[in-house]
């Protein structure tokens, strides 16, 4: 599909609209403010864009995607999964119309791009509430999340420049 691959894609993903299920979305924004991408790495808000994220993982070697992991445990606990072990976290699909992310990933598969995947899952507080301010205790666990996503950079030889007065 594309010729020269972004070494790194961090991507959030999820709802802004459903209260906590947007943490990806939140984080990844928080995060850019803190750091400059670089010719190497690419911080993209995916949203719910579904298919749309086709191009954006088919363009890189390793993915790393933030999301909330809607688990029976203590709301803010964090997870670090490879893509086999995320499956077994997936609920099933709600409905025949409803693309989720593996789904996505999936697509690519096929396409013989997928990059090392990489998730950080969070447990959300509140993803059922229509509302677009996250609960403060998500809130809270963004430099939680920031450490361990510097940590997994690192492994991939990824240092990124922080953003001064940020």
């Amino acid at each position: 599909m594309t010729e020269k691959k972004e070494k790194v894609t961090i991507l959030g993903v999820g709802n802004i609209l459903l209260r906590d299920e947007g943490f990806g979305v939140h984080f990844v924004r928080w995060f850019s403010e803190r750091y400059l991408a670089t010719d190497s790495i690419k911080i993209v808000d995916g949203g719910t864009l579904g298919y749309a994220l086709i191009d954006i993982i088919c363009s890189c070697d390793n993915l790393i995607v933030i999301d909330v992991l809607k688990a029976k445990d203590t709301p803010g606990s964090i997870y670090r999964f490879n893509t086999q072990e995320m499956q077994a976290h997936m609920p099933p699909p709600t409905t025949a119309h409803e693309v989720t992310f593996f789904d996505v990933l999936f697509k690519v598969e096929l396409l013989d791009e997928l990059p090392e995947t990489l998730f950080l899952c969070i447990v959300p507080q509140n993803y059922g509430e229509m509302n677009l301010e996250m609960t403060a205790m998500m809130q809270e666990k963004f430099p939680v999340m920031e450490k361990l996503l510097l940590a997994e950079l690192s492994k991939l030889d990824v240092t990124l420049e922080r953003i001064e007065n940020a």
